[in-house]
């Protein structure tokens, strides 16, 4: 049996491999050359439904411009990484997940439960969600 580390280090690889060979799902999102359901966007975010949902509402909220994760040196990008945490709270308002409460998550590397190399806000509602998460 594969200890659990040398699979997730193999799923991380794997991963990033794929991202070299077909691209970036999120930037063809973003680009809407791939279907997904959008439910807000600006010049500077995407925001769309997540294909497996954790809880009854579940969005992701993503920079257009490819950021793999918060290990980038994000300095210039502090105003961008505000205003994706700005649009996540209006659409958990949007959504009506405000007032009962939501969670966002950043996940970042494949240990965290990172899957998709490409910065995003988990907006998570609609239901109890116990602590600790992981």
């Amino acid at each position: 049996m594969i200890p659990f580390a040398v699979q997730k280090l193999f799923f991380y690889f794997w991963k990033k491999l794929m991202m070299k060979i077909r691209g970036c799902l999120f930037c063809q999102i973003a680009a809407h050359e791939k279907p997904a359901k959008i439910l807000y966007e600006d010049e500077a975010c995407v925001v769309f439904q997540d294909i497996h949902p954790r809880a009854p509402v579940h969005l992701l909220v993503i920079p257009r411009r490819h950021i793999a994760s918060l290990n980038e040196d994000l300095g210039k990008d502090e105003a961008l990484l505000g205003h994706l945490l700005a649009v996540a709270g209006r659409m958990a308002r949007e959504q009506g997940i405000d007032g009962t409460g939501y969670r966002t998550v950043i996940n970042t590397n494949a240990e965290a439960g990172q899957t998709v190399f490409h910065l995003h806000v988990h907006v998570l509602g609609g239901r109890i969600l116990r602590w600790p998460p992981g």
